[in-house]
C-alpha cells in the first residue's frame, strides 16, 4: 500500500517548464516586433494636402506650432538645437526619414530653418512635411 500512495503523488505533479518556455519566447517575439515610434509631443493643426502620398514610417517627428515653437521628443527645442537633437535621436534609433508636422498657420521661415538644421545634421536625410492626409 505504501508504494501505491507514492506513485499517486508522483503522477499528480505537473511540469510547467514547457509552458514557461513558450511564454518567454512569445514575450521576446512581441518585444522585438514592436515598433517604437516617438511622437513630437503636441497636436498640430496640419493643412490639407490634395495629392498626398504615403511615405515610409519614421521615428523622428518635429512639430512646429503656429507661434513658431519647435517640438521634438515631447519637449520644446530651439531651432539652433534641432541638428544636435536629430543626431542624438538617430543614435538611439537609426532612421533616414524625418517627418515635419507644421501647423498651417506657422511661418514659412521657421519651417525652412528647421529643414536647414536637418540637412546640417545629415544631408542624406529624407524630409517629409506631413499634411492632413499624411
Amino acid at each position: 500500500m505504501a508504494r501505491k500512495r507514492i506513485r499517486e503523488d508522483e503522477e499528480a505533479a505537473i511540469d510547467i517548464t514547457p509552458m514557461m518556455d513558450i511564454v518567454f519566447i512569445m514575450l521576446i517575439f512581441f518585444i522585438v516586433t514592436t515598433s517604437f515610434v516617438k511622437e513630437a509631443g503636441i497636436d498640430v493643426n496640419k493643412p490639407e494636402a490634395a495629392q498626398a502620398t504615403k511615405r515610409p514610417s519614421a521615428t523622428i517627428f518635429i512639430a512646429i506650432r503656429a507661434n513658431g515653437e519647435v517640438w521634438m521628443d515631447k519637449r520644446p527645442v530651439d531651432v539652433e538645437r534641432v541638428s544636435a537633437n536629430i543626431e542624438r535621436l538617430r543614435a538611439e534609433s537609426p532612421t533616414d526619414t524625418i517627418i515635419i508636422q507644421a501647423d498651417k498657420e506657422s511661418k514659412h521661415g521657421v519651417v525652412m530653418e528647421v529643414m536647414d538644421q536637418i540637412k546640417a545634421a545629415d544631408p542624406s536625410l529624407v524630409i517629409t512635411v506631413a499634411g492632413e492626409n499624411n
